[in-house]
């Protein structure tokens, strides 16, 4: 069991409806980049990449360089925390 410490971080990573968006987008698109997300989402490419930058803080989100883009996979906590929240 996770410290309610460590819990806040994880609801607080994805306390917010593009951040969720987001979560779910890269379950199904693994590896997909900042630039893709804002296409997928319709979403300014700024605040998308601001909010994979909290994602990847809260432990939610893996990022990795590939040239000149930031590609983005879900965490071992991201796939449960996408788990929990299809459960509720």
């Amino acid at each position: 069991m996770k410290t309610s410490k460590q819990l806040e971080r994880y609801f607080k990573g994805a306390a917010n409806h593009r951040r969720i968006d987001i979560l779910i987008t890269v379950q199904g698109h693994e590896g997909i980049s900042v630039d893709e997300l804002a296409k997928n989402l319709r979403a300014n490419f700024k605040t998308i990449s601001q909010h994979t930058k909290s994602l990847v803080g809260a432990g939610l989100l893996n990022k990795k360089y590939k040239g000149r883009q930031v590609i983005h996979t879900l965490s071992p906590y991201g796939y449960a925390f996408i788990k929990f929240m299809k459960t509720f």
